[in-house]
């Protein structure tokens, strides 16, 4: 992917929620709010959730994922490939992300990261750099 915006690179911190759309096994999507980070320097978008979740069960198949994000006449979505991990840094990495944009999360025992490694990204024309 190419270098993003300034713009983009703000929006993509400010304070938003986002559609998370993942497969389920049949083909159909799975689209659910959920709060996202985004690290640029891996290119990789992180989704905290629980094990068990259907997200976590489409994400664990593998396949290809998108997050939007929209505000007004603003929105991007970023899509990739995704896993599911229970991996205690990858776990944390992604709780630090998530408490940086949004708040800290409350502890849970059974967390998950949601990866998805993005290779597009789509813009309004705004955000374009």
């Amino acid at each position: 992917t190419k270098k993003m915006s300034e713009e983009l690179t703000d929006f993509l911190t400010e304070r938003h929620l986002a559609s998370l759309t993942t497969l389920r096994a049949d083909g159909s999507p799975h689209v659910v709010p959920v709060g996202f980070s985004f690290d640029a320097a891996s290119n990789e978008v992180r989704i905290i959730t629980f094990d068990g979740s259907q997200k976590v069960t489409n994400a664990r198949r593998g396949g290809r994922a998108a997050v939007s994000q929209v505000d007004g006449g603003r929105w991007v979505t970023l899509e990739g490939t995704v896993r599911a991990t229970s991996d205690a840094t990858e776990v944390a990495t992604a709780v630090a992300g998530y408490a940086a944009r949004y708040q800290q999360p409350k502890d849970r025992d059974n967390r998950v990261a949601i990866i998805i490694t993005v290779d597009r990204i789509l813009c309004g024309k705004m955000l374009k750099g």
